[in-house]
């Protein structure tokens, strides 16, 4: 991930001039925006891959989200000490935007006599001890934990210690003297042993307290500690993982990003309690590696996508790269597939997709390269990786000229202002299909748009431009790709394919008004289905709103849940041309805008059409982003639509209209019955709406 960072309408009208079910439909005028729909030109399918989802640690943000730990840093990195005494984490300094901070183990009674231990340590280079009194209570605690009433909480700690110790770990939720749940701890001795912990708290929390604290004489020594909710799944938050999974996103990339360029997967095998944790230099964060490669993969097996790895080519190397496809891939008998077996894991995953580095040409990554360097570099690991295992597939690390602006530009990139770079070293994506073809079947490419305020632009406008933005990033990457397919013809003899696995919109909240934007990236994406076969929003965890102790899905996951279920896999996109072109934006803001214009011609709305795998039923997207209700006159090319018809519609009350835990949905998708397709289509305002609807028998497109 790159550090730059109205009324609902029901019904379809079928009459010109009347009203059906109480909405009013107008006659198309001659200002009335014309569409028509092709059926006979025919795109690539809809690839399983186009809702898609990129993850990465990014400091806590997997920790709080997806992953069921309750405890920060509970194998003792960090020194624990009072907060007066807390030093600043390490942190490159164009790290970009520090992480949410960890909570810290923060002494009990005498801070003196908590020390950290670095002899013969658990795990990692330390572990904490606590000296003993016989007259106070001494040890450590954590607070800021949420835990909800009634559910039960299941957990353990590695501990050892004098036989003089009594120690016990207790839950705490409230002020008062029975707000509590307390494990007392079995005698200790001088050798490590696992204790299970068990609590229900009976109130919620959002600021529940966790001691480990002991009385008598000696002393005791916490080597790891564990608190999950019991009813995770292999370390995973039953909660998300349910939400997950009815995405259908295709597939996830993972696990990174940033954060992979320092990250050895070797560290984060075996026993979770044995993985020493280890300090993220790109986000400036603590991991505890406790969610590796078995755990990812655990993971899109659990919510039903498929993995695509992303290898080390910052701090790694190409024969790291080739265990790790062997310890994922390899056979049993293999020396890395028997550790996997080992590990619980007897069965090759077969992960099919793989990636070769995250943003090497960028000034944020670690192990940033030149690109002559790097292609030297790629080819190195596909040689070494395919050697394990020839079946891959390969996505290579591009970046089109666009992308690489200079770290402080100030104007938009266009197509004539970026001519001069095809072929030079600020052009990425050029530079693989020139010195690594053959090593490659894919390449991917990157982009993030930043939100922002347009002053001076009447609201409507303002709006407009707004929901356009993002989408008028995979137009430029899909008329540079039309450049390089003119420049490497074989391109298409190949099949060469866009990745675009990480994208995102940044800066505004989570509301209705931002999944309109996102429509309209899918339905960028949607046009370009020939070469634009997968794409990854960033991040996954970015679909829901999600607390301590609970999660739903956002205003941005509906948008992907409405696409998935609704314009999913092996549709077939067919053209839409319109009377109404796409403007020039008015009110240009920012150089991470280029210079193009997304969208089908149908200003003001935006549409996307698609026969079904059998071609019996038509598929119209149309996203409305004004506050009013927007007729279209829709002429079929090819074939005749023939009775009712369904729409589902995203849409809420007003463009801040969220979904937030605690409240109802602000942003919903409703299903309803429309009369048959006539002249003209009414879309309500502020809405992206899904319509279907059967074509004639023997009238569909050959």
């Amino acid at each position: 991930m790159a550090k730059r960072f109205g009324r609902l309408l029901g019904t379809v009208g079928i009459v010109a001039g009347t009203a059906i079910a109480g909405v009013a439909y107008a006659a198309p005028t001659p200002t009335t925006v014309q569409a028509e729909i092709h059926v006979s030109q025919l795109h690539k399918p809809v690839s399983q891959y186009e809702y898609g989802m990129f993850i990465e640690p990014i400091g806590s943000l997997v920790a709080r989200t997806l992953w069921a730990e309750m405890l920060d840093d509970r194998k003792f990195y960090f020194p624990v000490v009072a907060k007066s005494q807390d030093t600043k984490p390490e942190k490159r300094d164009d790290s970009g935007p520090p992480a949410r901070p960890l909570r810290k183990w923060r002494p009990v009674g005498d801070a003196s006599a908590v020390t950290m231990n670095g002899l013969h340590p658990y795990v990692g280079a330390q572990d904490v001890q606590v000296a003993l009194d016989t007259g106070q209570s001494r040890g450590i605690e954590q607070s800021g934990i949420g835990v909800a009433k009634g559910k039960a909480y299941t957990g353990h700690i590695i501990i050892r210690g004098t036989p003089g110790a009594a120690v016990e770990a207790t839950l705490i939720w409230g002020d008062g003297a029975n707000d509590r749940q307390v494990v007392r701890l079995p005698a200790l001795t001088s050798e490590w042993q696992t204790v299970p912990l068990h609590y229900t708290p009976d109130a919620d929390s959002n600021d529940a307290r966790f001691e480990i604290t002991g009385t008598g004489s000696g002393d005791f020594r916490v080597g790891v500690v564990s608190l999950m909710p019991a009813d995770n799944i292999d370390g995973w938050r039953a909660d998300t993982v349910a939400i997950l999974k009815g995405l259908h996103s295709g597939f996830w990339r993972l696990p990174g990003g940033n954060f992979l360029s320092n990250w050895d997967w070797h560290e984060a095998i075996g026993p979770r309690d044995k993985r020493p944790p280890m300090f993220d230099h790109a986000w400036g964060a603590m991991q505890a590696n406790d969610f590796g490669m078995d755990e990812w993969l655990e993971l899109t097996k659990l919510i039903g996508v498929q993995p695509y790895i992303t290898v080390n080519a910052g701090l790694g190397d190409a024969n790291s790269a080739a265990e790790e496809v062997e310890y994922i891939n390899g056979p049993a008998s293999s020396y890395w597939g028997a550790k996997r077996a080992t590990n619980g894991h007897p069965a090759p995953y077969g992960v099919k997709f793989w990636n070769i580095g995250n943003e090497p040409y960028g000034w944020w990554q670690i192990g940033k390269t030149t690109l002559d360097y790097f292609m030297l570099k790629h080819n190195r690991f596909a040689v070494a990786m395919r050697a394990v295992d020839p079946s891959i597939t390969l996505i290579g690390s591009g970046a089109m000229p666009d992308q690489l602006h200079p770290r402080d530009a100030k104007e938009n990139a266009s197509l004539q202002s970026i001519q001069h770079k095809f072929g030079t070293d600020e052009d990425w994506t050029g530079g693989l299909l020139r010195e690594a073809w053959g090593n490659f079947d894919g390449l991917s490419e990157h982009w993030y748009d930043h939100t922002e305020k347009r002053p001076d632009a009447p609201p409507a406008e303002a709006l407009m431009e707004f929901v356009r933005s993002p989408s008028n990033q995979v137009r430029m990457k899909a008329d540079e790709w039309k450049i390089y397919q003119q420049r490497f013809p074989k391109m298409k003899d190949k099949d060469i394919f866009l990745s675009i696995d990480e994208y995102a919109y940044i800066g505004a909240p989570q509301d209705l008004k931002l999944s309109l934007a996102y429509s309209m990236v899918l339905q960028e994406m949607l046009r370009h289905t020939d070469f634009l076969r997968m794409s990854a929003f960033t991040t996954g965890a970015s679909t829901m709103d999600i607390t301590p102790t609970a999660s739903m899905l956002n205003s941005t996951g509906e948008v992907f849940k409405l696409y998935g279920e609704h314009f999913g896999a092996g549709m077939i996109p067919v053209d839409v041309t319109g009377n109404s072109p796409q403007p020039d934006p008015k009110y240009p803001v920012g150089y991470d805008h280029p210079k193009v214009k997304a969208g089908s011609p149908t200003y003001p709305l935006d549409m996307v059409a698609a026969l079904s795998p059998d071609r019996k039923t038509l598929t119209i997207a149309v996203v409305n982003a004004t506050e009013q209700a927007q007729p279209v006159a829709i002429r079929i090319d090819g074939a005749r639509a023939h009775g009712r018809g369904t729409v589902w519609r995203l849409t809420g009350k007003s463009l801040t209209a969220a979904n937030k835990v605690g409240s109802p949905s602000g942003v919903t998708i409703r299903k309803a019955n429309v009369p048959a397709l006539g002249s003209t289509l009414v879309v309500p305002a502020i809405s992206t709406s899904i319509y279907e609807f059967p074509l004639v028998s023997g009238h569909q497109a050959n």
